[in-house]
């Protein structure tokens, strides 16, 4: 009987399954490679906001606190977005005249709300609560970079679940008093390890790594 196929035949299916096999393993590396990338994450990108609001000029030169505008970051799962006559506490007395606050004069006058687009926005299946993190030694730098110096906020944290992660199941490498939660310029010392260790056990803070911490 003639032979069917030529002798090639069984290093060319060989070679192909390889190829196969290559090509997936690309297609699912390019893949998660692509879901961590900065144009996914946002990472690194500030978005367009309906003023030009200066974190580095309000939080660095003038050294104002976080909790001034965010009011409710100690108490709720929401840090809080200032309402108008926040800004107009000081506003009303300077740059009363300035073009770009018109649009906050407006909302002042009107009681229609700024419009502000959030950059740290996690998805409606996770749940975060603010006020436990502060409570618990977690730095408002930790996860939101060093703001103080933001001509425009951006993320310099994915927020992706490993992240995440990475802090809970470590929260020694991360913790610091709570006297130094709004301080940006805040760097763990030499021994962070040993202080970290006793802030958790001051704090009571648990190493919580299962899913109903986050996913509820």
């Amino acid at each position: 009987m003639a032979q069917v196929f030529h002798r090639s035949a069984n290093t060319l299916a060989r070679l192909t399954l390889v190829l196969i096999v290559l090509l997936l393993g690309l297609a699912i590396g390019g893949i998660m490679g692509l879901d961590r990338s900065d144009y996914v994450t946002d990472v690194s990108f500030a978005k367009a906001q309906p003023i030009q609001f200066s974190h580095q000029h309000h939080a660095g030169a003038l050294g104002i606190q976080c909790v001034y505008c965010h009011s409710t970051v100690e108490t709720s799962s929401f840090a809080g977005i200032p309402p108008t006559h926040t800004c107009m506490s000081c506003h009303s007395q300077i740059w009363i005249d300035s073009p770009m606050l018109e649009p906050v004069r407006a909302s002042y006058r009107t009681g229609e709300p700024l419009q502000w687009v959030r950059v740290h926005d996690l998805p409606e299946f996770v749940f975060f609560n603010h006020s436990i993190h502060v409570n618990k030694g977690i730095g408002c730098s930790t996860c939101h970079g060093r703001v103080d110096q933001m001509p425009q906020v951006f993320k310099v944290a994915t927020l992706q679940m490993e992240w995440c992660l990475n802090c809970h199941r470590q929260p020694e490498m991360y913790i610091r008093p709570r006297d130094r939660i709004y301080d940006m310029a805040w760097q763990p010392p030499p021994n962070q390890l040993e202080v970290g260790r006793k802030l958790m056990q001051e704090y009571k803070v648990l190493r919580l790594v299962n899913c109903y911490t986050c996913h509820r």
